[in-house]
């Protein structure tokens, strides 16, 4: 089954002068298309860029895209794959717990 990840904003904190963002909260979750989801919460924050975007003009994709570059392929990768390992154990448990009786 294939396992879908959706990126989406959850908060930006901000100065109020000139709309700078400095930390974005993200949050990744995981769908297989069947029961199974997992999901993850993460906050990064930013440097201040030399030109700034007006904070009225961004939009979730753009702010998506700087989270996802400034984690690195690596980490963004590192993050699919924890929530691909956790929908794979609900959908084939390797642990259990109870009592026989």
């Amino acid at each position: 089954m294939t396992t879908t990840f959706t990126w989406a904003i959850a908060n930006l904190e901000r100065e109020t002068a000139d709309g700078f963002v400095y930390t974005a909260h993200y949050t990744v979750n995981a769908t297989d298309g069947e029961a199974y989801s997992a999901g993850a919460y993460g906050s990064i924050g930013f440097e201040r860029p030399e030109e700034l975007i007006p904070f009225d003009d961004l939009t979730q994709d753009m702010v998506v895209s700087w989270v996802k570059e400034k984690l690195g392929e690596e980490q963004v990768e590192q993050v699919e794959s924890a929530l691909q390992s956790q929908i794979d154990e609900k959908r084939a448990p390797t642990k259990a717990s109870g009592i026989p009786w």
